[in-house]
């Protein structure tokens, strides 16, 4: 029985990541509101493609294909096979069924729509109870910048596979983009604010980034935890660690709490990470110490119950 109370929890979402924790935390209270990031957000074939909104509709669905940690599960690729066919780049991989959610967001895109009133409608027909907000409406595009040139987030990761050094991180658009105001609302009015354990680079930066989000994070302070996505010097998924070594960061819990030192009081770190709690706390913050690594829906369950009941 989920549990409703009178303020709600608030998640800054991107990224494999940041699902799970969502799924676990709406899996036990009806009142959780996402901020999505938008740095990510590409344009392909003419199509507006929003994955980390897209991985949290689905994955609150329980459509998302858990195997490869994107897109919907069973989905079919006829349309990419079309594509090759007529000689286009295919690296992208989007099947069949997720083809149309980008259709259909691009056409009401072109007839005046907001992406926020769009993910809205969206989280309707998909049945979701869960507030689902893009940190912006605006355009903020991630881009690396690599021995091989500049290129989109996507490019860099899905494309060339992550194989370039990088050198360092834009977030294209953020200076001119204007927060999303509900975005604003729902930090100022949450219980408990989650910085999710997203690549905090490309997932978590492109949101912190903004100057009205950063401020709120940093009104709100007190009630702000972020999530390790670092256990020993390794990332949980995904290339966090290249990142944060291009940025000249610890790899390493510590670096983490480093990088949120101004925005968050409160970190959870893995218990393997006890030996730098220390060290953390003389930045001023509170650690807590327990398994994060979400493998499954019982330790999902069991880092959002943590989270619930150990952070006041």
């Amino acid at each position: 029985m989920r549990k409703r109370s009178d303020k709600m929890i608030t998640v800054l979402a991107g990224g494999t990541g940041s699902v799970k924790i969502v799924r676990g935390l709406a899996s036990q209270r009806s009142d959780v509101h996402v901020i999505s990031n938008v740095g990510d957000n590409y344009w392909l074939y003419g199509l507006y493609i929003c994955p980390d909104i897209d991985i949290i509709i689905y994955g609150l669905s329980d459509l998302l294909d858990q195997d490869k940690g994107w897109g919907l599960k069973k989905d079919t690729f006829g349309f990419l096979r079309q594509m090759e066919i007529f000689g286009e780049e295919t690296w992208f991989r989007i099947g069949d069924r997720d083809t149309a959610t980008h259709l259909t967001r691009t056409n009401m895109l072109k007839n005046g729509k907001s992406l926020s009133d769009i993910t809205k409608w969206m989280c309707e027909k998909f049945a979701i109870e869960t507030k689902i907000i893009p940190v912006s409406d605006h355009s903020i595009e991630t881009r690396l910048i690599t021995d091989k040139g500049e290129m989109h987030l996507q490019e860099y990761w899905v494309k060339y596979r992550g194989k370039d050094t990088v050198k360092g991180i834009e977030y294209m658009g953020s200076d001119k983009a204007r927060p999303n105001p509900e975005a604003l609302n729902s930090i100022h009015d949450a219980s408990l604010v989650v910085i999710a354990p997203g690549n905090p680079l490309t997932s978590i930066g492109p949101m912190i980034q903004l100057k009205g989000v950063r401020k709120e994070l940093i009104k709100n302070k007190r009630k702000v935890v972020a999530v390790s996505p670092i256990v020993g010097d390794k990332a949980l998924s995904g290339p966090a660690g290249k990142y944060m070594e291009a940025a000249g960061l610890e790899v390493s819990a510590y670096g983490i709490a480093k990088l949120y030192a101004d925005i968050c009081s409160h970190i959870v770190i893995d218990t393997k990470d006890r030996m730098q709690t220390k060290k953390i706390e003389a930045l001023g913050m509170h650690v807590h110490e327990t398994s994060i690594k979400m493998t499954n829906k019982k330790s999902e369950d069991a880092l959002a119950s943590y989270l619930l009941n150990h952070i006041h």
